[in-house]
């Protein structure tokens, strides 16, 4: 975990994402990257010099028309000293029983970041941390270019004026493989994702994809996060106060 949090407090510091005050609602799914991440920023409040609260957020989309179990989330926030809520909705009902979406990833992300967005707020939430990787940054390069025909990414800050909301993406350094090492030194349990399309979306072929060249052209994950970087856009210039 120690290189997890070495990472985190690098991207925290280069762009400037918490200063003194600030509540910080993690988005936490149940998956391995928010669950790294809650853990990250928890430890985090020990040592990095700056006091923040952290506030932990489940948004349920009550897929197959259940609850999900979260129990383990729960039990880990008791141990982190973290206050946790969970978020009923009806997101997988609207999405895969109403809509009957062919590809219901995009509706789906975007219900759920309004839904954690309003929820943030609801809870004195001046902040959002969701658990986008290094990888995730690479992929997601690729995915606007071949799909969308742009340039761009999401930004390691984003500012949301009509919310009051700052989003920020602390494990943006943290490539995957480290952070399934962390989840297994750590003991982490996984909350099983209950989503009919998990593990079939434009994003898991892209993953192989880059995985595939990867393989003939090693560091070519590491030259497009690079160029991404030198590039500046989106925010991925290094802020004035990085090193």
């Amino acid at each position: 975990m120690q290189k997890i949090l070495g990472h985190m407090r690098k991207a925290i510091q280069q762009y400037d994402m918490i200063q003194d005050g600030d509540r910080i609602a993690v988005g936490v799914s149940g998956g391995k990257d928010s669950l790294v991440l809650l853990e990250g920023l928890a430890r985090l409040r020990s040592f990095i010099g700056i006091e923040y609260d952290v506030v932990a957020l489940t948004i349920d989309p009550n897929f197959k028309g259940q609850a999900g179990d979260y129990t383990a989330v729960a039990e880990m926030c008791r141990r982190l000293n973290v206050e946790y809520h969970i978020v009923s909705t009806h997101i997988g009902e609207i999405v895969f029983d109403v809509r009957k979406e062919p590809n219901p990833c995009s509706l789906c992300a975007r219900m759920r970041r309004g839904a954690l967005h309003n929820s943030a707020a609801d809870f004195g939430c001046n902040k959002v941390a969701l658990g986008h990787n290094y990888d995730d940054t690479v992929e997601t390069f690729l995915m606007n270019l071949f799909t969308e025909g742009r340039i761009g990414c999401y930004s390691p800050v984003t500012i949301l004026d009509d919310k009051n909301l700052t989003v920020i993406r602390p494990l943006v350094l943290a490539e995957e493989k480290e952070i399934r090492r962390a989840v297994r030194k750590n003991d982490i349990e996984i909350v099983k994702s209950a989503c009919p399309a998990d593990g079939h979306t434009n994003r898991q072929k892209t993953k192989e994809f880059i995985a595939s060249l990867e393989k003939s052209d090693h560091g070519l994950k590491d030259r497009l996060f690079g160029a991404l970087v030198r590039s500046g856009i989106d925010g991925w210039g290094i802020n004035s106060k990085g090193q």
